[in-house]
């Protein structure tokens, strides 16, 4: 345990699984109450108890509330704050990527994306945005992409939905400073989850060769930019988007 984050009460959505399952440990590691957050109560307590048998003396609980829900997840947030006193970071790492081409894409498809990738991210840092004003700061760190800079060639929702996080996290930003609240993103490259650690060698590779540093990221390199940026090491960050990508340029 390195005490980075020690005393701090910390919430991470898209938690069960990939870069927010590591972003879990890592925060728990560093001393914080840590907070699950799932899409559904089976998933949820299923990475509770994996949390629990890994760190067992770690401080961890788990919610499901739906995250395109305003209203609930005011109230689960503010449930946390009620039962550990304050909710002073947040890492908004719930999504879903896509690459279907465009004229394949199906409406509700693109709504899917922008509704989880935008409108929950937006719903989840007003929630603690409010909590954290009240209480005079806090940190929220959201999960861009290495895309959100140029694009990709198929599958036009996720970056849109990418460009959005990074002018939310600009703007919020340059709104909630006056409150001491700093805002930052986290835009990762290609990153060994589960999705990806099933391909084919023969489709790795050709990743692997377009990356300057030789490897695709771990879950756990992106979970130390989240731990950098949330703890005062990051005191003075705010309206950064920090590429974790291997010096990649898509």
């Amino acid at each position: 345990m390195n005490n980075l984050l020690k005393g701090k009460v910390a919430v991470v959505t898209g938690g069960t699984r990939g870069i927010g399952y590591a972003i879990v440990k890592k925060y728990l590691e560093a001393g914080a109450i840590t907070v699950l957050c799932g899409s559904r109560e089976e998933t949820a307590m299923k990475a509770l108890e994996k949390i629990k048998a890994e760190m067992p003396e770690a401080q961890v609980d788990a919610i499901w509330p739906n995250l395109s829900d305003r209203s609930e997840v005011s109230a689960a947030f503010e449930g946390i704050k009620e039962k550990y006193g304050s909710l002073d970071i947040l890492a908004n790492n719930a999504g879903i990527s896509q690459n279907t081409p465009l004229f394949d894409y199906k409406d509700e498809d693109f709504d899917k994306i922008l509704n989880l990738n935008i409108k929950a991210l937006y719903a989840c840092s007003r929630a603690a945005a409010q909590i954290m004003k009240e209480q005079g700061g806090g940190v929220i760190i959201n999960t861009s992409s290495i895309v959100s800079f140029n694009g990709q060639g198929t599958g036009c929702g996720y970056p849109t939905s990418k460009f959005a996080v990074n002018g939310l996290t600009k703007s919020l930003s340059r709104e909630l400073g006056p409150y001491k609240i700093r805002v930052n993103a986290v835009a990762p490259g290609v990153t060994r989850t589960d999705m990806v650690a099933v391909l084919p060698d023969e489709m790795i590779q050709p990743i692997i060769k377009n990356i300057p540093m030789g490897r695709m990221a771990e879950p756990e390199d992106i979970a130390n930019a989240f731990l950098f940026l949330a703890s005062d090491l990051a005191s003075y960050i705010s309206g950064a988007i920090l590429p974790v990508a291997g010096a990649v340029v898509i």
